[in-house]
């Protein structure tokens, strides 16, 4: 038996689905723009080392939820195609550090542009009322979803 209080959750549900379903196909045509020069793993990580800047791998490990092991496989195919580098921490030579190659940057700067240009195109197509509602709405939901319920802000990368 269905539940009649639910019908609303239900439907709420399937628009985040749809709208979910949505912002990945944004995000994977926008991954065209890497023409095969990286993996999405690869280039998930290019995206935390461009937030984070310079950082130790165990907090690039970290923030994709990921093992070290992986970190390392990741940075050693990005270096090799010359969009990282590794580093050593001064005040502690044990700490392996990873940084965007100027290269790194213009990739993920490439992506992000492209991604922003179709955001605003098809948020071009609503009402400015309309785009302040949404805009809100997903201030919330993102507020929603907090910190603790993700491995980091990137969530874990699927090898």
């Amino acid at each position: 038996m269905t539940d009649p209080s639910r019908a609303p959750l239900d439907a709420e549900i399937d628009v985040f689905q749809t709208a979910t379903k949505d912002l990945v196909g944004v995000t994977v045509r926008s991954l065209e723009q890497l023409e095969g020069r990286v993996s999405l793993a690869q280039f998930r990580m290019l995206v935390v080392l461009a937030d984070l800047g310079a950082s130790p791998s165990s907090k690039v490990a970290r923030e994709l939820g990921l093992g070290a092991s992986s970190v390392t496989r990741l940075a050693d195919r990005l270096q090799a195609s010359g969009h990282v580098v590794r580093g050593h921490d001064p005040g502690n030579r044990s700490v392996v550090t990873l940084e965007l190659t100027p290269s790194g940057r213009r990739l993920v700067d490439q992506v992000m542009r492209w991604r922003r240009a179709e955001l605003a195109r098809i948020l071009a197509r609503l009402s400015p009322s309309d785009r302040a509602v949404l805009t809100t709405a997903l201030h919330r939901f993102h507020e929603a979803v907090g910190r603790d319920d993700a491995d980091g802000p990137y969530g874990p990368v699927p090898l």
